[in-house]
């Protein structure tokens, strides 16, 4: 930030418009001078860095909370040099974000399940593009949208099963079965894409899509309103998920089994719990919530399927996972902010900014190495993840 104000100074205000036509309450535009902001932000940023090195010398923990207002301190000083003498659509930045994340965050949560068992889901791409396909084809034919996501469901689960047949009954790498199958799934969807669907695109690849369900009175909250509550049910199932799985995973019996078969499978097998059973019927349930993901690209979006259309989201949300130190929430966000990135490369792009949109791309993925090399936080995977459990 200070390098920013130095040697990057750029004239001009930026102003944030915090609300959009539409919107039922209307916020006025903040409007910041874009040099004296920079620096002021470079300043407060230095000041929870000297804290921060405060604490740790003293051996104690960097509290989440002040990890959380330096990253905002530093986004919103980014994003007040970047769009030096223009306007900022916030709204529609934040809500493409979250769009771009939803598919994110079903796959990491697929990620998280199949690793707190002891399974590396590396498949979650072939998933989530397996879900698309299945979604948008049934949704065509039979005109009805639930159905599709049923369909995807099922296509994730197969997926899954064959991943965890091999692993857990045949012993196979864990990581090879899964970029086998994200290959062959790859080669599949793409086969029948190009001899079945293009041939017969207006029968069986022209899907309907979810309509957006804006919920009353929570819609109408300014800033988080439009881009919470005025979405589509898949969305909204999203949430669900999320607070589900983490309830789940760390208050009921069920997470308790899951995580110690993916901690310590030997102790779990000494006090009655089925270890392999566990892991197969954990990691076809992964494999169903990553096929409900893949509605987003098509049914849920209203887009025909393409080639490839998951365009490695499955390798982003195991990142994700990684990132979040296998907990649903911290996933989650970590998804969320590998949306953000997206859609802030192109939210820049069209205003204009000097920033270089392979940098924006490139910025999650620096930021992940960093988390996973222990700047963040200890980062320690499932002690039984990727180990198959052979009963003695």
């Amino acid at each position: 930030m200070f390098a920013l104000a130095i040697f990057g100074a750029r004239p001009g205000d930026t102003t944030f418009r915090l609300s959009s036509p539409a919107d039922a309450i209307q916020l006025p535009e903040v409007v910041v001078p874009s040099a004296p902001t920079v620096w002021v932000v470079a300043i407060l940023l230095a000041v929870v860095t000297i804290v921060s090195a405060a604490m740790v010398r003293a051996q104690k923990r960097v509290p989440l909370w002040l990890i959380v207002i330096f990253a905002v301190l530093f986004m919103f000083g980014f994003l007040t040099w970047a769009a030096a003498g223009s306007s900022l659509p916030m709204i529609g930045l934040l809500f493409g974000s979250l769009s771009l994340a939803v598919p994110l965050i079903y796959g990491s949560l697929a990620g998280v399940i199949g690793e707190r068992v002891g399974v590396v889901n590396i498949a979650i791409e072939s998933q989530l593009l397996a879900g698309a396909f299945t979604a948008a084809v049934v949704a065509s034919v039979t005109g009805n949208l639930w159905l599709g996501v049923i369909a995807a469901m099922v296509a994730g689960v197969l997926v899954a099963m064959v991943l965890a047949v091999f692993a857990i009954r045949y012993l196979v790498d864990q990581v090879i079965v899964g970029v086998v199958l994200n290959v062959l799934v790859v080669g599949l969807t793409s086969f029948f894409y190009s001899q079945v669907l293009v041939p017969n695109a207006a029968v069986l690849n022209a899907p309907p899509r979810f309509e957006r369900l804006p919920i009353p009175l929570l819609g109408d909250i300014p800033i988080i309103g439009p881009v919470l509550f005025k979405q589509t049910i898949i969305v909204y199932i999203m949430y669900v998920a999320v607070a589900a799985v983490y309830v789940g995973l760390f208050h009921t019996k069920w997470g308790l089994r899951l995580r110690a078969v993916g901690e310590h499978p030997q102790a779990a097998d000494t006090v009655g719990i089925k270890v392999n059973k566990t892991r197969f019927w954990n990691v076809a349930l992964a494999g169903a919530i990553a096929g409900l993901g893949g509605t987003f690209f098509t049914i849920g979006t209203g887009i025909a399927f393409n080639k490839e259309m998951t365009a490695g989201a499955g390798y982003i949300a195991l990142a994700a996972v990684i990132f979040g130190q296998w907990d649903p929430i911290k996933a989650t966000l970590a998804a969320l902010l590998f949306g953000f990135a997206s859609n802030l490369q192109n939210t820049l792009s069209v205003i204009g900014s000097p920033v270089p949109s392979e940098f924006m791309l490139m910025l999650p993925y620096v930021v992940t190495i960093f988390a996973v090399a222990g700047l963040v936080g200890k980062v320690r995977p499932p002690a039984a993840s990727g180990k198959p459990y052979v009963k003695s």
